[in-house]
């Protein structure tokens, strides 16, 4: 497993269980899992009632392009909240993707950061 795939996952993970206290129904796409939005596998289905509320993506560095931009929007224009998670550094990059694709308004955009501190 490379290291994009494994930090990925793990985020996909940490998240599932911190959102577990403000959404009931929570799916996830790692693992082998199949829960499918709007024609699209997104990482995170995140409901309450049995209605999706919002969807999140976990993007690593190198998974941050035009196509992945054409997936975001997608799922944004369905009217349902898209949360994604970035790294810190590339903020910029997918910021601009969010205004070529013309759903900058409709996408709410987290950060992540691995650090590693030696004494």
């Amino acid at each position: 497993m490379d290291e994009e795939k494994l930090i990925h996952d793990w985020l996909v993970r940490k998240l599932k269980e911190r959102l577990s206290r403000d959404y009931n129904e929570i799916q996830d796409n790692i693992e082998g899992q199949r829960h499918e939005f709007d024609d699209c596998y997104p990482d995170i289905i995140l409901g309450n009632h049995g209605m999706v509320l919002a969807v999140l993506e976990v993007e690593t560095e190198h998974s941050i392009n035009s196509g992945k931009a054409a997936e975001w929007k997608r799922i944004a224009e369905s009217g349902t909240k898209l949360i994604l998670m970035v790294p810190k550094k590339s903020v910029k990059y997918v910021t601009s993707l969010l205004w070529e694709q013309g759903i900058m308004d409709k996408a709410s955009i987290g950060t992540y950061d691995v650090v590693i501190a030696m004494p």
